[in-house]
């Protein structure tokens, strides 16, 4: 430890003191003169003299330094990624007489020995740390190991980090280099591994509906990516939990992403594994990630539909006749028809009024409004009211198909306003007609969406659409609104805004609406009757009703969204809750439990929605691949609701990806250091650079003595010993 007086002052500050210390010298040695040169008077000038010096000296402030020089030798921190994606073949052998490429893991093993550091001991202290390898689950921090680091070594020089950059868990390591900088800690990174994907087919995903009907087709997607650098052809295959097989043979693209779907007939209830497999290619260096499984649960089909209309038009009669022929549909109508005397119909599917409470038009899954409005006679502010209801909290389906006589013009100022998908004209609200049939153009995505699938394959559908039989009356459409989807549009008229959206969706709270813009769908039929006309409002029906009919039972319903949550998604609950009568319950004890694969189990306490519906909200973090089991539970009715969904994806430490040095590369320029690859030739280059960091200056420790109490006190105590004195010597 050394020592040493340093002053802070200026040159005219120390003149000033110099020729005030000379000034009082000269006047004590004249009062001490003419005072007849008394002893006592003598030490008394001394002391004012020594008093009078020692203000002075403060006043230059004087500090007292004290240098501590490090009892141990600086630190360098060399921390080595052991996570699941460091056992990634795809690391040429650094330093190796004949290149081989060998797991990532593998390669870094030569800077992780001791002996690799053994030159720099003599002036640093080499520490080796492993990361990765204690997360759970599995995952690759690299913020944590590096704040820790530099709060963990006091006498830390600078840190080597050896990864492949593959972080997947914590903050991110860009927010870690920046509290370093501030520190003045360098970090060197090695990377690890190649920045180019290897030869690979990957099973992306795998997305089938959570639940479907017997006897009913279910499109099951599937994407694979393939980053091998030719395209091929290869056979796709589904296996299902009853032994079923199906293949599709498919050419996979060459470094791109195809995608395709089966087509599965359920051929019975119950809950099914769906198991697709991708074979293997004969350069593929992974195999784990060719094979996903998804569930769906298939039940018997039974909907609800409410047609609701005025004048009995063709496509009214047509899409009555169809759907009372659908056995996995009970079908209701309700005519307002002006030549009757009340409501109602003459069969025995027609009901004689509109669903008059929650309960009753809770029954129906999805609800027709044709030429109807706000009119006496017909629909009312609290039927409107009870259907928007049915449509955001009950995940019900809303159809609007207008007629020439423009009724549903008035329903634009009902609370049914939020929910209708396209602006109107106001100034037409009968629509427009014309001699020459025009048809449905399909958009992007019409060509895409299964709503309007009326073939098997794209080309197919494309020509089928493109042959329909034409309408000749269609709403007067300005445009869609925000939100919305256009599957298809006017073949000719466009205004502004575009063509004329005829077929418009829309998603709205938990529900969903369709706006259909002609009634002429019914000339579909011509030549093929049902073919086309019942398959396209078939589908829409059953899309409609899909969320709803998720899983039921008695009293209980449960719709949860995504429909299959990847790890580390959130799965957004929502639960419809009535009594033995039908009726919602709005305060009653809802709660979810489900078991996750691992067997452990997460109870939640679903949350009620405001309103009259019996509508409850929980939330769950999917954090485990597979099958979980979900239990529904209502205290007040003592019903129970078993369900399942699967969580898809891989883990989050995954094998096979490719290395990001643009990770390690930001965090050595941030912190003023470099990136070093392991393919160098020059082994100690990484040697070198340590080599050139400065050590570390001896701590200094400041003692201002100007402005410290223990100096205060002592000049006071020499004060009141100086007063004290000339006092008791008679001297004032």
């Amino acid at each position: 430890m050394a020592h040493q007086l340093q002053f802070t002052t200026t040159w005219p500050c120390i003149a000033f003191s110099v020729g005030l210390m000379l000034l009082a010298t000269g006047l004590s040695f004249y009062s001490w003169c003419r005072a007849g040169h008394g002893n006592v008077l003598g030490r008394q000038e001394l002391l004012r003299l020594l008093i009078i010096g020692c203000v002075l000296v403060l006043l230059n402030q004087p500090e007292w330094i004290l240098k501590y020089s490090p009892e141990s030798k600086p630190v360098v921190a060399v921390l080595w990624d052991d996570s699941g994606s460091m056992q990634t073949e795809d690391q040429v052998m650094p330093y190796a007489a004949e290149p081989q490429v060998v797991p990532r893991s593998e390669a870094v093993q030569f800077f992780t020995n001791p002996a690799f550091w053994q030159p720099l001991t003599e002036r640093l202290n080499v520490v080796l740390e492993s990361f990765g390898n204690r997360e759970d689950p599995p995952g690759s921090n690299l913020y944590e190991p590096l704040t820790q680091v530099a709060q963990r070594y006091e006498n830390l020089l600078g840190i080597v980090l050896i990864s492949d950059g593959d972080w997947n868990a914590g903050r991110p390591p860009v927010e870690a280099a920046t509290q370093l900088r501030r520190m003045g800690l360098p970090v060197f990174t090695l990377l690890a591994g190649s920045p180019r994907p290897l030869p690979d087919l990957n099973l992306l995903q795998l997305d089938p509906p959570t639940s479907g009907n017997v006897g009913k087709t279910v499109r099951i997607p599937f994407t694979i990516h393939n980053s091998l650098p030719e395209a091929f052809a290869t056979t796709v295959t589904l296996t299902t939990s009853a032994g079923e097989t199906l293949q599709r043979d498919l050419v996979l693209a060459a470094r791109g992403t195809t995608s395709d779907a089966f087509l599965w007939t359920p051929p019975a209830e119950g809950d099914f594994t769906l198991s697709v497999t991708v074979p293997r290619h004969e350069d593929e260096r992974l195999a784990d990630n060719n094979h996903r499984q998804a569930s769906i649960r298939i039940h018997r089909e039974q909907l609800r539909v409410l047609l609701v209309e005025s004048y009995p038009r063709w496509e009214y009669r047509y899409l009555r006749n169809a759907l009372s022929r659908d056995p996995g549909i009970d079908v209701a109508c309700l005519l307002y028809h002006p030549g009757l005397e009340a409501p109602g119909g003459g069969s025995s599917d027609y009901i004689k009024e509109f669903p008059a409470s929650i309960e009753a038009l809770a029954r129906y899954d999805v609800v027709f409004l044709g030429d109807v409005g706000l009119e006496p006679g017909q629909l009312t502010v609290e039927d409107c009211q009870r259907i928007r209801g049915l449509v955001e909290q009950q995940a019900g389906g809303l159809i609007f198909m207008p007629g020439l006589r423009g009724r549903q013009a008035s329903l634009i100022e009902s609370t049914l306003s939020d929910l209708y998908p396209v602006v109107l004209d106001s100034s037409q609200p009968g629509g427009w007609g014309s001699r020459t049939p025009a048809t449905l153009h399909l958009t992007d995505s019409g060509r895409r969406s299964l709503l309007t699938k009326l073939a098997d394959t794209n080309d197919q559908n494309a020509q089928v659409w493109e042959n329909l039989p034409g309408f000749q009356w269609h709403a007067a459409v300005q445009r869609a609104k925000a939100g919305t989807e256009t599957l298809a549009v006017h073949s000719e008229m466009s205004n502004e805004f575009g063509r004329l959206p005829l077929l418009v969706t829309k998603p709205q709270g938990a529900g969903k609406v369709l706006f259909m813009g002609t009634d002429g769908a019914w000339r579909w039929r011509k030549g093929v009757e049902d073919l086309y006309h019942y398959r396209f409002w078939g589908q829409v029906i059953r899309w409609m009703a899909y969320q709803r009919n998720m899983a039921r039972g008695e009293t209980l319903r449960l719709v949860f969204t995504p429909e299959q949550p990847e790890i580390g998604q959130t799965l957004s609950l929502q639960a419809h809750v009535m009594n033995q009568s039908g009726e919602p319950l709005n305060q009653a004890d809802v709660q979810a439990t489900i078991t996750t694969p691992g067997g452990t189990t997460k109870t939640l306490r679903m949350r009620a929605e405001t309103g009259e519906w019996g509508t409850y909200q929980g939330q769950f973090q999917a954090e485990m691949a597979g099958k979980h089991r979900l239990l529904l539970a209502c205290t007040q009715t003592e019903a129970t609701l078993e369900t399942s969904f699967l969580v898809q994806g891989q883990p989050r430490e995954q094998t096979g990806k490719p290395a990001r040095p643009e990770v390690l590369e930001e965090i050595s320029r941030l912190t003023n250091a470099a990136t070093i690859p392991l393919q160098s030739e020059n082994s100690s280059l990484i040697l070198d650079q340590l080599r050139k960091l400065p050590l570390p200056p001896p701590s200094t420790k400041r003692l201002q003595l100007w402005n410290h109490p223990l100096v205060a006190a002592v000049l006071g105590g020499l004060l009141v010993l100086f007063w004290v004195w000339r006092k008791a010597s008679g001297l004032t």
